[in-house]
C-alpha cells in the first residue's frame, strides 16, 4: 500500500517536475539557505507529498537542493527520498552516487581516519575497478575483502562492514535480513550506486559520506536519476546507446585539443574535482613509485576555490606522507615569489613538489608574470646535500580562462612539467553538466597515464550525457567566451566610473589583448566607520545589499551563484560564505564577487548598479 501511494505520487511528479530540474546545474538559487541546504528541499517536499500537491508551480517553489549537483539536485534527493519510503528509512540514510566505487571509499577513509577496522563482502563480484593494492598501498585505506554466496551467510564481525550487491532492483535491499551489516551498496550497471547507512550507530557517518560525493565525486546525474525513478514507476526502459557516446567522446577530445592547442591525451571526468582528485593520486602513486622513501608536498593558495584547498588537505589527512603548504598568491603576495621561496624550502628537505594554482586567480583575478613563472618553475634547485632537487609539476586550474593557450608546443608553459584542468560546469557547458577534463603538456604526457587509471579506479569518467552536452556546446566556448568577457568589460568600466572609490579585481586591457578575457570579477566596495571592526562590518553590510538590490530588480536574470560561464544572465556570491566554505577564516575574502553572461541585459544591470550607488 505504502508502495503504491508513494510511486503514484512520484509518477505525477515527473509529470509535472520543473525543466530545469533536468537541464541545469543549479535550481532556484533565490531560495537558498546554506544552513539548510541538506534538508529544507526535503522538508518542503514532504509536506506536498502528505497534501498530493504534484502541480508544477509547487514544484517550482521549492528551495535549492543541497548547494550544486556534484553533492545533490532536485532527482537525486528525489530518488533517494523513493529508497528511503521503500526500506521506511529516514531519506538521510540513502545516498546516491554517479560512481560505483567512491561509495565504499567514502566508508574506507572515514574508518582509516577513525582507525577502525572494515570488512568488505560482496556478492558475485567486486566493482571493476576496485583495485585492492592500489586502494591499501596508495589511498592508505585499511580492509580485508570475503565473498559471500548470499545474505544469511554473512557472520557478526567485530568491524565496520560493508555489503556490496550488483543488480538492477536499485530499490531492493534486504537490509533487515541481516543487522551485521553496518552499509548496504547496492550497484546499478546503468546509473551508478546507492548507499544506505544502517542504524542508528551509523548515522555519524552520513555527513562524512556526504563530503566526499562532494569534494571527490558527484551525486547521481539528474538525467540518471529520472530514469532510475521511471524504471520504479515502469514507465521506462533503459536504453544506453554506447556509439553515440564514443561518437561524442571522440568530438570533445578533438574540440578540447583544438581549444587548448594540445595534442597529447585528453581525460574527462564527471566534475572538474573528479578529474583535480585522479591528477592528486595519479601523482601521488607516481611520486610513490618513483620516488620512494620522499615527503610530497602539495602546495595550494589558502584562499583559492574551496574545493581544491579542502580535497588537497583532506588527501593529506589520509596519507603520512603528504604534506599540504600554503601558496599566498593574492592581494599584496605576488604568485612567483611565493612559488619561489616555497620551491627553495621544499628542495632543501629533497620532498616531491605539487603545485596546485588557479590562473586567473579567484576572487582577486590576478595574473602573475608569465616568463618569471616559466622561470621559477625551470629553475634547478639543490638539495640541502647538494643533489639535484625533483622538479615540480605544476597542476593549472584554468577555469576562469579555458580558451588561453598554456600548454601547447612553443607556448609559455610548454617546456615546465604542466597538466591543465576545467571545471566543465562553466564555460565548457554553460552549466548545463558538471563534466570536467584535463590536458598536459608533452613534458607531463606520460604521467596522464596514472592519472586516468585513478579516474577510472574512482568510476569518476564522464557519463555518456555529460559528453553529449560537451559536444554540443564546446564548438561555441571561445565565441560566448568573448561575448560574456565584452558585457563584463562594459559593467566594470561602468561601475569605476559611477562608484571610483570601489577597488576592482579585474583584469587589466594589456592581458585581455593577451587573451585573457574572464568574464569574473570581484568588488571591494567602499566603507566607513571608527574603527577597523565598524569599517569591515558596514562593508559586508554593503554587499549583501548590492546583491539583494540586484536579485529583486533584474530577477529574470541576476541570481545567487558560485558558478559562471552560464549562457545567460549575471551571478552574484561573496566567496568567503560559498565557494571558500571550508577555508580558514583568515584567508577568506568578504568581497562581492560577480559572473557575466554572454547574453545578459547590462543597460538594466547599470541602472540597478546607479540607483544603489545613490542610496550608499
Amino acid at each position: 500500500m505504502r508502495e503504491s501511494k508513494v510511486l503514484s505520487y512520484i509518477k505525477d511528479v515527473l509529470a509535472n517536475m520543473p525543466e530545469a530540474w533536468l537541464s541545469q546545474t543549479t535550481h532556484r538559487l533565490d531560495v537558498y539557505d546554506e544552513s539548510q541546504a541538506k534538508t529544507q528541499f526535503l522538508v518542503e517536499f514532504e509536506s506536498l507529498y502528505k497534501e498530493q500537491n504534484s502541480s508544477t508551480s509547487a514544484l517550482s517553489d521549492l528551495p535549492t537542493a543541497f548547494d550544486y549537483i556534484r553533492l545533490g539536485h532536485p532527482l537525486s534527493c528525489l530518488l533517494e527520498w523513493t529508497i528511503a519510503k521503500f526500506n521506511y528509512l529516514p531519506s538521510k540514510n540513502v545516498i546516491s552516487f554517479t560512481s560505483k566505487t567512491i561509495p565504499i571509499l567514502a566508508i574506507l577513509r572515514k574508518n582509516l581516519l577513525d582507525n577502525r577496522k572494515t570488512k568488505i563482502i560482496y556478492i558475485n563480484k567486486l566493482p571493476k575497478f576496485f583495485d585492492i593494492e592500489i586502494l591499501k598501498n596508495v589511498y592508505g585505506y585499511k580492509f580485508s575483502v570475503e565473498k559471500v554466496n548470499k545474505l544469511e551467510d554473512v557472520q557478526n564481525y567485530d568491524e565496520s562492514t560493508i555489503l556490496i550487491s550488483q543488480k538492477d532492483e536499485i530499490y531492493d535491499f534486504n537490509f533487515n535480513l541481516n543487522t551485521n551489516i553496518d552499509f548496504f551498496i547496492n550497484i546499478d550497471s546503468r546509473f551508478g550506486s546507492f548507499l544506505i547507512v544502517n542504524g542508528e550507530q551509523n548515522e555519524s557517518y552520513i555527513s562524512e559520506i556526504q563530503h566526499v560525493r562532494r569534494r571527490e565525486t558527484i551525486a547521481m546525474t539528474p538525467a540518471n536519476s529520472l530514469d532510475a525513478l521511471k524504471s520504479l514507476i515502469e514507465q521506462h526502459t533503459y536504453k544506453n546507446n554506447r556509439e553515440s557516446a564514443e561518437i561524442n567522446k571522440t568530438k570533445v577530445e578533438a574540440s578540447i585539443q583544438k581549444v587548448t592547442g594540445t595534442k597529447t591525451k585528453v581525460l574527462l571526468g564527471s566534475s572538474g574535482l573528479s578529474v583535480q582528485y585522479a591528477i592528486l593520486m595519479g601523482l601521488i602513486q607516481n611520486s610513490l613509485e618513483k620516488h620512494k622513501g620522499k615527503n610530497i608536498k602539495i602546495i595550494v593558495p589558502p584562499n583559492c576555490y574551496g574545493g581544491t584547498n579542502d580535497q588537497a588537505r583532506r588527501v593529506a589527512a589520509c596519507i603520512d606522507s603528504v604534506e599540504v603548504v600554503d601558496l599566498p598568491v593574492d592581494g599584496d603576495n605576488d604568485m612567483v615569489q611565493s612559488i619561489d621561496l616555497v620551491l627553495d624550502t621544499i628542495a632543501n628537505e629533497d620532498a616531491v613538489p605539487y603545485i596546485i594554482a588557479e590562473i586567473p586567480t579567484n576572487p582577486r583575478v590576478e595574473v602573475p608574470e608569465l616568463v618569471k613563472l616559466k622561470d621559477v618553475l625551470s629553475k634547478k634547485r639543490k638539495t640541502k646535500e647538494g643533489k639535484a632537487a625533483i622538479d615540480p609539476v605544476f597542476v593549472l586550474d584554468q577555469t576562469f580562462c579555458p580558451n588561453v593557450h598554456f600548454l601547447g608546443e612553443g607556448e609559455i608553459l610548454s617546456t615546465v612539467k604542466t597538466i591543465a584542468y576545467v571545471s566543465g560546469s562553466k564555460f565548457p557547458s554553460g552549466g548545463l553538466c558538471t563534466a570536467g577534463y584535463c590536458v598536459a603538456n608533452k613534458k607531463a604526457d606520460s604521467l596522464m597515464t596514472g592519472i586516468e587509471y585513478h579516474l577510472k579506479l574512482c568510476d569518476n569518467e564522464a557519463t555518456d550525457l555529460q559528453l553529449g552536452v560537451l559536444a554540443k556546446q564546446l564548438p561555441s566556448m571561445n565565441q560566448r567566451i568573448k561575448d560574456a568577457y565584452k558585457n563584463t568589460r562594459e559593467f566594470v568600466n561602468y561601475i569605476a566610473e559611477t562608484l571610483p572609490e570601489a577597488k576592482i579585481n579585474f583584469v587589466p586591457d594589456e592581458l585581455a589583448l593577451k587573451g585573457f578575457t574572464p568574464s569574473v570579477f570581484s568588488l571591494d566596495l567602499p566603507t566607513k566607520g571608527n574603527t577597523s571592526i565598524e569599517k569591515e562590518s558596514y562593508k559586508r553590510e554593503l554587499n549583501y545589499k548590492l546583491i539583494h538590490l540586484m536579485i529583486e530588480k533584474i530577477p529574470d536574470e541576476s541570481k545567487h551563484c558560485v558558478s559562471y560561464g552560464q549562457l545567460k544572465g549575471c551571478y552574484w556570491t561573496i566567496p568567503a560564505t560559498s565557494t571558500q566554505g571550508t577555508t580558514k577564516e583568515g584567508d577568506k575574502d568578504y568581497i562581492v564577487r560577480v559572473a557575466c553572461a554572454p547574453d545578459m541585459d547590462v543597460e538594466l544591470h547599470k541602472k540597478v548598479f546607479l540607483d544603489f550607488v545613490k542610496n550608499i
